[in-house]
């Protein structure tokens, strides 16, 4: 009679594929984030504070230019830019009115009639607030990541917008923004840190107007 090997009861092949399983699991990429699925989720957070940091790399100058300041977010439409460094400087859009704040003065213009200023602004507003029908309106938008670390690429569909900027990066981790950059057309580009400000803080300070 000839005996084979024998393989070991269920009860001691359960463990083994109990941790096969587990180990298999740890190792299966985060679900992919689609852009309607990343604009819910942006678009739950109705306001915000964030510090930036702004590196702009200029054709024949050997330094970035750096600029500092805060950003202000107010659903569904106001969003506001206050530099501080190299020199005080506000820029509140609010639907599509622009408002510029700078050495004292302010004047206001339409939006509609700065098409360089659409581009960055909508991309920003547009993405703070989850409003995905702006962004389809004005840019191609190409998703990847996962809802903890996703990216979000803006390519402007108009050739007006096309001509101001080449294409927009917004990096974040859920509902937070961490960075954007631009690329322009002439090869010179930006790149803006954030670094959002406690919700507990922001909420206590709220959105002052300036």
């Amino acid at each position: 009679m000839i005996s084979g090997s024998k393989t070991g009861s269920p009860e001691r092949r359960g463990p083994r594929w109990l941790l096969a399983l587990l180990l298999a699991a740890t190792a299966w990429p985060a679900l992919a984030l689609d852009l309607p699925s990343l604009m819910t989720m942006l678009g739950q957070r109705r306001s915000g504070e964030a510090l930036f940091h702004e590196q702009r790399f200029v054709q024949g100058i050997d330094t970035p230019l750096v600029s500092t300041g805060s950003l202000a977010f107010e659903a569904p439409d106001r969003f506001v830019r206050r530099t501080l460094k190299p020199r005080p400087e506000t820029i509140e859009v609010e639907g599509n009115k622009v408002t510029l704040s700078r050495a004292g003065r302010s004047r206001s213009f339409s939006l509609d009639a700065a098409p360089e200023m659409i581009a960055v602004v909508e991309s920003v507003r547009a993405t703070l607030s989850g409003d995905g029908a702006t962004l389809r309106r004005h840019f191609n938008a190409e998703t990847s990541g996962s809802a903890e670390r996703w990216t979000l690429l803006l390519t402007p569909l108009e050739s007006r917008l096309g001509a101001q900027v080449k294409t927009i990066r917004i990096s974040g981790r859920r509902g937070d923004l961490a960075s954007i950059e631009m690329e322009l057309p002439g090869g010179d580009r930006s790149l803006m840190t954030i670094e959002p400000l406690r919700a507990a803080a922001a909420a206590s300070a709220g959105v002052s107007k300036p």
